[in-house]
């Protein structure tokens, strides 16, 4: 099924929501950022906001440094129940379980000088005791001619080596308990999401592993043409949108009933027909 999946986007240790291609790869861009929201609220707010309302799988991710304190304040508000990115290597994988992430995402570690290492991967799950379930890779992409996604890093602005197509996925997938991608060239433009990306995902994952796309949503209804598109196979983050991040398009409770909904639809279709005459 298709679930809405929260965020808690850090920047120089604040919550805020980011128009991606405009993060810098180096530390010293802040003239070129664009923002849509800068939270006055810190990242614990949010961690306890999910949890109150029983919202799993939500992605914390440090955009850049400064942001360590922040996010082990969230995951320190729900242990075990929050997954956490940015700047994850093997030196530091399973401190931050320690600190109470549920899984820790993984990009740019991978890709040294713009090439995938397999040795890397094998490092940080060595670093994991060889948990893949603890283990989230983020393949966030730009999208490259007609209908082909590379894989980009450093804050979404070095484009790797690495297609996302349906040979990387399994590649990647026995070392992994889920994938999460941003589509780097719509995130936090509220443009609408990349379709052809989504129904691509849900062919290339199948189901198998569970992946979440991020990047455009811009109302409720991207929920239900994420699940028509995957057949309820790619769970949908949204961001910018969201009226707890002082969007206007998309109604935060209104995405946790979805979530809620989904899920009864999913107990009735177990339990299947009646069986009494």
């Amino acid at each position: 099924m298709t679930r809405f999946r929260p965020c808690i986007d850090l920047h120089a240790g604040q919550v805020k929501q980011i128009v991606g291609g405009t993060l810098s790869a180096s530390d010293d861009g802040a003239a070129l950022l664009r923002t849509n929201y800068v939270s006055e609220r810190p990242a614990s707010y949010y961690a306890r906001l999910y949890r109150e309302r029983g919202l799993e799988g939500a992605h914390v991710i440090m955009l850049g440094p400064g942001n360590e304190d922040a996010a082990a304040e969230a995951l320190a508000e729900w242990p075990g129940h929050l997954q956490v990115g940015g700047g994850i290597t093997d030196a530091n994988a399973a401190l931050w379980v320690e600190k109470g992430a549920s899984k820790v995402i993984i990009t740019s570690y991978l890709f040294p000088e713009g090439r995938f290492s397999q040795a890397r991967l094998d490092a940080v799950l060595a670093a994991l005791g060889s948990d893949r379930s603890r283990l989230v890779i983020d393949l966030s992409c730009r999208r490259r001619g007609e209908d082909r996604w590379f894989v980009a890093m450093n804050k979404w602005q070095t484009i790797t080596d690495m297609e996302v197509n349906e040979e990387s996925i399994k590649q990647l997938e026995p070392y992994c308990s889920e994938f999460l991608i941003h589509a780097a060239d719509n995130e936090g433009l509220q443009r609408g999401i990349d379709e052809a990306l989504v129904r691509r995902l849900a062919a290339w994952c199948g189901g198998r592993i569970p992946v979440t796309y991020a990047g455009g949503g811009r109302s409720f209804a991207d929920l239900e043409l994420v699940r028509r598109l995957s057949g309820g196979r790619v769970d949908l983050t949204i961001g910018s949108a969201l009226d707890c991040f002082g969007g206007a398009g998309v109604r935060f409770d209104d995405c946790v009933e979805w979530n809620r909904r989904q899920e009864e639809l999913e107990k009735e279709k177990g339990q299947g027909p009646s069986s009494s005459s």
